[in-house]
């Protein structure tokens, strides 16, 4: 290899010029984000009603999801609503700072 090819490549021996900047689509991951927290949530309150007597304390979901109590069928869909909109709080803060920090690199 020869003096600048070596000067062309990077760190980790990628060429500089196939070098591609990686951005968050801030849609797609706020609404995967959402799916994934609503999911989860919906696991965790079909673990407490399968095993209620489990050690784990499933009404700590009132600290990140306000006005949740187990279980009646309003908080259920609060909880739901809740959860879908802290992945889109996350996607719309975290993306957005990713992308920023991403193009300031380079």
């Amino acid at each position: 290899m020869t003096a600048v090819e070596t000067s062309m490549l990077n760190k980790v021996g990628v060429p500089l010029s196939s070098r591609v900047t990686r951005t968050i689509p801030v849609l797609a991951f706020g609404m995967s984000l959402s799916a994934f927290f609503v999911i989860s949530y919906v696991i965790c309150i079909i673990g407490y009603l399968i095993f209620p007597d489990l050690p784990i304390n499933h009404a700590a979901l009132s600290i990140f999801l306000p006005g949740f109590e187990l279980l009646t069928w309003q908080t259920f869909l609060l909880g739901l609503i809740e959860s879908f909109v802290w992945g889109w709080y996350i996607a719309l803060i975290f993306g957005p700072l990713f992308n920023f920090f991403v193009h300031r690199q380079t």
